[in-house]
This record gives structure tokens, sequence and C-alpha cells, in this order.
């Protein structure tokens, strides 16, 4: 690539911001952007107003860039084509499968740009593609929509079940659901859709239920899930047996047998932990039900590999700190639940971004070291600078270079990013919280006089 000499100095003073934008101008070229919107919308239709250009503009919402869409409008309104009513219009109408459809695309065309890097993390379970499943409730919105204004009650936007794949740390799939209340269960027939051959996909227990598991095995698919107290037809077959220790607890196995309403039956391993100290919810065990066969992962692995699921929620921490995936000024659900699933593209150009960081820089030094937060504030604090002093035309470059090429790229600029500024701080453990006056009586308090009391006990 030719490159200005203003790019060549952005790519030396901040490596991450350039190599975030360049990253997501190849995997949000919007020429294949607009090309998935007229195969997959059926309602919607363009106009002026390009759906590229609608994920552009709520991509530096997303990204903290700009703090809303209106914003993010008048900062270009110059180059939009359309009046901020049809923005909004645009967003509030965005089929939920369009939404979709963009996270998927976007996963596939970085996919192998990660794999070029060789920035993939080693397998959870040699042989076995894994996948994470779990959900996201969206949080209460404002009340700007004229039948929510009277209301005290949260409205709720909808949500979604992610799913994600540990070795890329991309989100590769969302099922959106724009009715708050409705159950995460509902949605697993369009999960089961997504399950391939020798699949491993793990989720907690709000996913253990009979079609399910019955639906993953039939599709030649694995699974070490949770096991619900009451959603499961089964009975044990064989005896239970100790199995050793992982860091948590005493790991036990026992055979028992489920069936369904077609009288299909499955013979699975339950593997329970008795926990050394109990969960929040004063659980003291926990039973994971799987299918893959004990000489491919033992007791003991599969307890290990459940305990992992904490992957999708660390990810799910990261699109609340770094990220603006919950955007509460979107009250129409199809609008909140499209910026969530731009927000999930984000995401997986991070990803990408850390994928080149530890081609560079190593696996363990990465997660160790490295902290999301910093790395996301540190493309959102120079992203504004860089796209003044560099026209959008010489990003152009990114749209349509291949995988193998744009790895390139990454992996030497990966090379110039000082890792020390983007160190984690990580915190002590947790001290309980001390228990507070009510404050009926007292309403307030000087915080000099506190202190001065402070300062008198402790001479």
């Amino acid at each position: 690539m030719i490159l200005s000499d203003v790019f060549e100095r952005f790519s030396q003073d901040s490596p991450l911001s350039v190599m975030a934008q360049g990253v997501m101008a190849n995997a949000m070229n919007p020429q294949i952007l607009d090309q998935l919107f007229e195969q997959v919308a059926r309602k919607q239709f363009t106009n002026k107003l390009l759906f590229s250009t609608v994920v552009d503009l709520m991509s530096v919402v997303v990204c903290r860039i700009r703090p809303s869409i209106h914003a993010a409008f008048q900062a270009r309104a110059e180059t939009v084509g359309a009046t901020i009513d049809a923005v909004y219009d645009k967003l509030d109408g965005t089929e939920i499968a369009v939404s979709a459809a963009l996270v998927h695309a976007v996963a596939a065309r970085l996919a192998p740009v990660i794999e070029a890097m060789g920035g993939a993390r080693p397998d959870w379970l040699p042989g076995y593609r894994t996948r994470i499943l779990d959900g996201n409730h969206l949080p209460g919105s404002e009340h700007r929509i004229k039948e929510l204004r009277t209301m005290r009650a949260a409205a709720l936007p909808g949500h979604a079940l992610v799913v994600l794949d540990p070795r890329l740390m991309l989100a590769t799939d969302v099922v959106p659901c724009e009715d708050g209340h409705a159950q995460e269960r509902s949605l697993l027939d369009q999960i089961l859709a997504k399950v391939a051959a020798k699949d491993l996909w793990i989720a907690d227990r709000n996913f253990c239920t009979t079609d399910f598991l019955f639906g993953i095995a039939g599709r030649g698919g694995s699974f070490a899930i949770r096991q619900h107290a009451s959603t499961l037809h089964w009975s044990f077959v064989g005896k239970r047996r100790a199995r050793g220790r992982i860091e948590t607890g005493r790991v036990f196995e026992q055979t028992i047998r489920a069936s369904n309403e077609a009288d299909e039956v499955l013979i699975l391993r339950r593997i329970t932990v008795l926990l050394d100290h109990p969960t929040r919810d004063g659980e003291t065990e926990l039973h994971i039900l799987t299918n893959v066969p004990a000489k491919d992962a033992r007791a003991k692995v599969i307890a290990d590999l459940y305990r992992r699921r904490w992957t999708i929620e660390t990810a799910f921490q990261e699109l609340e700190a770094s990220l603006n995936s919950e955007v509460n000024t979107l009250g129409y659900p199809k609008a909140a639940l499209f910026a969530f699933c731009v927000a999930l593209v984000a995401y997986n150009v991070l990803s990408t971004v850390k994928g080149a960081l530890r081609s560079v820089h190593g696996e363990e030094v990465v997660a160790d070291e490295v902290s999301g937060y910093y790395v996301a504030d540190e493309i959102q604090m120079t992203h504004r600078g860089m796209m003044i002093a560099i026209p959008e035309d010489e990003w152009v470059e990114f749209h349509d270079l291949p995988a193998v090429e744009l790895a390139e790229v990454l992996v030497s600029l990966a090379r110039s990013v000082s890792l020390p500024k983007l160190r984690k701080h990580p915190r002590g453990p947790k001290k309980p919280k001390p228990k507070k006056q009510s404050g009926a009586k007292i309403k307030h308090v000087a915080t000099a006089k506190i202190l001065k009391a402070r300062q008198a006990c402790t001479k």
C-alpha cells in the first residue's frame, strides 16, 4: 500500500487507531453493506439514504466518538444526502434480520484475517468448534415514544441471543428479539439452524431444554450445558464416580438417560462439581450435561470448559464499558437492536486488533496485560483528529484489501504498539459492603466533619 506522509505519522504515533479504522473500512465496505441490505431486507428499500451510511453513523455512536445519532449526523450532514428525520425513520424500521445479517457477514469477513495473522487463540477442545451461547437484555430506554411518556415502568426495547467464537473472540451470530418479555428459549430454533457437526455448544442452564439438546445431537453437534431442574426428561443409569478436583471444587460423573416426546433417547454424562464456596445464589453444586465422549474430554475437562463460559460475560462487560452498546435514547425496538448489533460489529473490530497484537506479542501477554478499555480509549481519543488529517479517500485502499494483505498491514502496525500504555490495572478482591444508615432522619452530612472525626480517631 502507498500511504501519505500524514498516514505514516499516525501509523507511528497511534497505530491502534489506524489499525481499527483500517479494519472497520475493510469489514464494513459500503458496497458490501448495501448489497447485503438489498439481499436481506424485505420491507425497507433504498431511496436516498444508503444502509452503509446509517451503519457508519451508528458506528461512531457505539464507539463513543460521537455522543448521539444527531451529533453524528450533524458532523456529516453534507455527505449523508438525507434529513435527520429520514435517518431516524431508517433506524426505527431496520429489520432485525438485516441487523443479524450484518453481524454474521462482518464476522465471516474478519475470521480469515485473524487466521492469516496467526492471531487465533488455542482450541478449547481439539477436534471441536467451540461456540458459547448467552442472552443479553437491553436496559430500559428513555420514554421518548408518545405512548411511554405517561408510564413509570421501564420500557424494554428487546433482547438478543449472542454466539461467541472463543478461539477468534468474534461474535459470529446474533438472534435479536423485539419483545423484551419474550423467553430466551423461544429463540432456540434459530440457534439450532446454526449448529454444525463437531460443534461444541457451551451454555447456561436457561438453555437446557429437551428440544435444544436433542436438536444439537441430531445435527452431529455436542454440548456442555448446565442442567436445569425442570426442563428435561431424564433418569439415572449408572453410579456416581469421583473424578478428582478442579480449581473450584470436587468433580463427579454419572451417566443419565434423557428422552423426548418422540421416544428418542440420549445417553449423557452428568458432570457434577461440588463447589468449595457457594455461588451468589447460595448453590453448593452444579450439574453439567454433555454428549462429548469420555475419550475426547474427561469429566474435569468438561467442568473446566463450562467454567470458562464466563468468556462471553467478559465480552458483554467490554461492550458495556468500552462501547456504547445500549443507546437508551433509541426507544423503538428495531433501532435499539440495530445499535446493539453495530456494537457487536465494533467489538469484532477490536477483537481483530487484539488478534494482531497476539500475533506479535503473544497470547499470554495480551490476555494478561492488555486492557480492552485502554485499547478502545486510544482509538476514541485519536479518531476525530485522524479523520480530519487523513481524507476518507485514503481509507478506500482498505475496502477491497484481501484478508492476507490486510493481515500483513495489521501485523506491521502491531509491532509499533506500546503495550505499557495499554496495561491492565486489576483491582483486588472486593470488600464486603458496610451496612448503611437508612437516611430517614439524617438527610445529609458534611464530608469535612466526617473526615475531621476520622483524623481525631487515628491520633
